[in-house]
């Protein structure tokens, strides 16, 4: 049976979990659920994931949600070799901290920034949130620094979900041009095969629907 993708295009999470899924190789039968009509909490979603968190997996059974447990799941159970995330103890704690970097630096400040645009109606961002998340950007040029690459000297499954944060906060306004390493990264991330197919269309809904709310130029530093 396929493996199913419950996702939703505009979140950046289910398109990192989409991106996994396509630059691993997996095949799965997407099944759209509506956040913005809070199809998450329909009854029957809600037995399937009782946090009703978008994106969730069903692997013929296995249920498993959180975009980053996803991502690797799929590298760990799919994947042709360990490139994109190796079993060797030491690269793959690299791996999982810039992993752990998405999940509780990166994204969060991003969040930061939409949550209250997209679900409170804010009109504005305040400006010690926007710094917070340039802080987060010069922390991710910084990491780039040594090789080119998110962790390691290679392309893992760690630049693949950092690539669709940082393509999401692009999306919605935030300025890139003192990033020259960031924005060199992300030109060889949207070069993966697979990761344009999954990414680029939701990503451009969701810049579209946060830029629509606020004054143009209104994230620049």
């Amino acid at each position: 049976m396929p493996i199913v993708l419950y996702h939703f295009p505009p979140s950046p999470p289910s398109r990192a979990a989409l991106a996994a899924a396509k630059v691993v190789g997996v095949d799965v039968n997407i099944k759209i659920v509506d956040l913005f009509a809070k199809e998450q909490l329909k009854e029957d979603f809600v037995k399937i994931n009782p946090q009703h968190t978008i994106p969730t997996l069903d692997d013929n059974g296995f249920v498993l949600w959180d975009s980053h447990a996803i991502a690797t799941y799929l590298v760990s159970q799919y994947g042709k070799d360990d490139s994109l995330y190796p079993k060797e103890a030491k690269k793959r704690a690299l791996v999982d901290q810039r992993l752990y970097f998405d999940a509780g630096t990166l994204f969060p400040r991003m969040r930061a920034i939409v949550y209250p645009v997209v679900f409170l109606g804010s009109k504005s961002v305040e400006a010690s949130v926007k710094a917070a998340a340039y802080e987060a950007i010069g922390f991710l040029e910084k990491f780039l620094e040594a090789t080119g690459w998110v962790a390691g000297n290679h392309l893992t499954i760690a630049d693949v979900v950092c690539a669709v944060t940082v393509s999401s906060l692009q999306a919605i306004g935030l300025d890139f041009s003192g990033y020259p390493k960031i924005q060199d990264w992300l030109k060889r991330c949207k070069k993966i095969p697979g990761f344009q197919e999954a990414n680029e269309e939701g990503v451009k809904a969701f810049g579209a629907k946060i830029s629509s709310c606020l004054p143009p130029n209104h994230l620049a530093p």
